[in-house]
C-alpha cells in the first residue's frame, strides 16, 4: 500500500517539477517580450518627435538604408501590436501553468496525507 503511494508521490513530484520548469521558461519569455515592448515604445516616441520631413534610417546588416517616416512608424506600430498579442498569449500560458502547479501541489498534499494514514494504520496493526 505505502509503496503504491510512494510511486504516486514521486510521479506527482516529477510532474510538478516539469510544470515549474516550463513556468520558469515562460516567465523568461514574458520578460524578453516586455523588454522588446519597452524598446519599441521608446522608438515610437522618438519617431513621433520627428518632423514629417525627418530622415529615418533602418539598419540592414552592416548598412543603413533610408526609410520613409510613415513606413517606419507603421513598422513600429505593427511590432508593438505583435508583441502585445504575444504577451497576452504568454500571460494566458502563465495562468494555466500556475493552475497546473497548484493542482499538483494539492495532489501531493493529499498523497502525503494518505501516506501518513497508511503508516499510522501499519503502526497500529504491528
Amino acid at each position: 500500500m505505502s509503496e503504491d503511494i510512494q510511486r504516486k508521490v514521486q510521479s506527482e513530484l516529477d510532474n510538478l517539477k516539469r510544470v515549474q520548469k516550463e513556468l520558469q521558461k515562460t516567465i523568461q519569455t514574458r520578460q524578453q517580450l516586455d523588454g522588446q515592448l519597452n524598446e519599441n515604445e521608446i522608438v515610437k516616441q522618438e519617431l513621433d518627435l520627428l518632423p514629417s520631413d525627418g530622415k529615418v534610417y533602418k539598419s540592414v546588416g552592416p548598412v543603413l538604408i533610408k526609410t520613409e517616416l510613415v513606413e517606419a512608424k507603421q513598422n513600429v506600430r505593427k511590432r508593438i501590436d505583435y508583441i502585445t498579442k504575444e504577451m497576452k498569449r504568454i500571460d494566458d500560458a502563465i495562468s494555466s501553468l500556475d493552475r497546473k502547479q497548484e493542482n499538483h501541489r494539492d495532489a501531493l498534499q493529499k498523497l502525503q496525507h494518505q501516506f501518513q494514514q497508511a503508516q499510522l494504520k501499519a503502526a497500529l496493526h504491528a
